[in-house]
């Protein structure tokens, strides 16, 4: 007699809605005991976490459970520890696509929604006013059902991010959307829960500023599991899924964990360092086969790019860490003194440890996905308009390296530079440093930008089995001047019992030529 192996469960691939996968027999990876205490905990929610991480999927739980779906529920947590499943009335909006950028756009996206709650519920349309409406729909609904409602508004920021870096425009939305949400408070006797997810938080929203007890958990420990997907849920409920992607792959099931780790996980949300994975990651690699970067391909990187000009960002401080208490990388959006809050947010950078007698983080990338996706976003702003040209590049210039001609290496970057196209904004002294730190990062593995010294910082540190380079770039300035640097610093001392050949390189690189002038190579005796 031949065992069967239960089909796996299909992949709820670009789907939000609660209810089309369970009654679909999609994956789900069970949230809903974090709900119900979410739920009896508070009554107005606030939570900030980055895209793709799964936020609409809970609004949608939320929406089905208010609603007393209890059918929707069975077999999971939820059904054990829920015994009332009343019938609340349910106003879901959802501002991800009003990003028009006009107070006009905003008027649009939620009336359509409004239109359709108001004939769900049976109320009349009595004024424009969005704000007005909404009170209407929540007193009436509630009044005819006998049950408070429930308020579920998924990326209310949507429309404010979309012109954070526009002070006249951002006002404007920010006196739309207080339009909508300014309603919310005189509306407390007919409310249930209200619920708001978002990337960011802008304080000089109403429901921000006038809602005193609006609970912000986005940093809770008890809640940084509500999104995305822990170690012992993958190793648990898609436990199948990744199976059969260790089986794609031709690996063992170990060496199939440790890449999904380094590739998506790493992501913390609370001082207690819980690891949680992307999901839309996840479920991407179990789709394709394969381990790509996913998560940069669904979104545009101008706004990074925005945010480190207006900030002159040292890209090489993302990969080394950057310090900071909460308040200042969990700032509103709209007061932000420096990136890390857009960058902690946003999902680029997460906190990968806690000093609690400071009571201060350290930010880093999450992960090898998210590392790899920020340096190819930045290639067409940084180096070259065709993204996929430097990647041939790289390739000639590691060759070199590999056979050990580091002067061919330079000569190979020094011609493709010259070659790219001028750059307009290409202004500052910053963004050549980024350049430089974008062509030599897709090195990869093999290259370390800004590495720690006791005498200071080596600009990089190229390595392969054979040989390391320490190596000094200029701004304007001689080769000769990056060579002494090396020596007065004493950047080669800590590998002197490496093993390996040690070189000492310095390069210059001409603001006015946009390429590297001049370099010199000594091997360390």
């Amino acid at each position: 007699m031949t065992m069967t192996t239960p089909p796996l469960p299909r992949l709820p691939l670009g789907i939000q809605t609660f209810e089309k996968i369970r009654e679909g027999g999609y994956l789900y990876v069970d949230k809903t005991a974090l709900i119900h205490r979410m739920t009896h905990d508070y009554s107005y929610v606030f939570l900030s976490r980055p895209r793709r991480f799964g936020k609409s999927l809970l609004c949608s739980t939320l929406k089905s459970y208010f609603e007393g779906r209890r059918d929707l529920f069975h077999g999971l947590a939820m059904e054990q520890l829920e015994t009332e499943w009343r019938q609340h009335p349910v106003l879901l909006l959802s501002l991800a696509s009003a990003k028009g950028g006009t107070p006009e756009d905003f008027w649009e996206v939620v009336n359509a929604q409004l239109v359709s709650l108001e004939r769900q519920y049976g109320v009349e349309r009595t004024t424009d006013n969005l704000g007005a409406r909404l009170y209407q729909l929540i007193r009436q609904s509630s009044e005819r059902s006998g049950e408070k409602a429930v308020v579920i508004i998924d990326e209310y920021d949507a429309p404010l991010l979309t012109v954070l870096h526009d002070p006249e425009r951002l006002e404007q939305m920010r006196t739309a959307t207080r339009s909508l949400f300014g309603c919310l408070k005189d509306c407390d006797p007919y409310l249930r829960f209200t619920f708001l997810t978002g990337i960011s938080k802008f304080s000089q929203v109403s429901i921000f500023s006038e809602l005193n007890n609006l609970a912000k958990i986005s940093m809770l420990p008890r809640y940084s599991a509500i999104c995305g997907i822990t170690q012992e849920e993958l190793e648990t409920q898609m436990l199948p899924r990744v199976e059969q992607l260790a089986r794609d792959m031709g690996l063992t099931l170990e060496e199939t964990l440790l890449r999904l780790k380094q590739n998506y996980d790493g992501y913390h949300f609370a001082e207690d360092l819980t690891d949680i994975y992307n999901p839309y990651s996840l479920l991407n690699a179990f789709d394709w086969g394969k381990m790509n970067d996913f998560w940069f391909d669904t979104g545009t990187p101008s706004s990074l790019v925005n945010m480190l000009r207006s900030f002159d960002t040292s890209l090489p401080d993302l990969d080394n860490g950057c310090e900071c208490s909460a308040n200042e990388f969990d700032a509103p959006a709209e007061k932000m003194l420096t990136p890390m809050p857009f960058f902690y947010q946003s999902g680029y950078l997460t906190i990968k440890d806690y000093d609690a007698d400071m009571d201060s983080y350290v930010l880093r990338y999450p992960n090898r996905e998210v590392r790899n996706g920020m340096i190819h976003a930045l290639i067409p702003y940084y180096i070259d308009p065709n993204p996929l040209r430097p990647s041939g590049i790289i390739a000639d210039v590691y060759r070199a390296i590999r056979r050990d001609d580091m002067d061919d290496a330079l000569r190979t970057l020094q011609a493709y530079l010259a070659s790219v196209p001028y750059a307009e904004h290409a202004t500052s002294e910053g963004h050549y440093q980024t350049m430089l730190y974008v062509v030599f990062s897709l090195l990869g593995r093999y290259m370390q930008m800004e590495v720690r010294t006791a005498r200071g910082r080596i600009d990089l540190l190229l390595s392969n089995r054979t040989d390391l380079y320490v190596m000094e770039l200029k701004l304007d300035r001689p080769a000769a001047e990056a060579l002494a640097q090396i020596d007065q610093k004493g950047y080669l001392l800590p590998y002197t019992l490496d093993g390996r050949r040690l070189h000492k390189v310095g390069i210059a690189f001409s603001t006015e030529s946009r390429t590297l002038s001049e370099w010199l190579i000594e091997e360390s005796k």
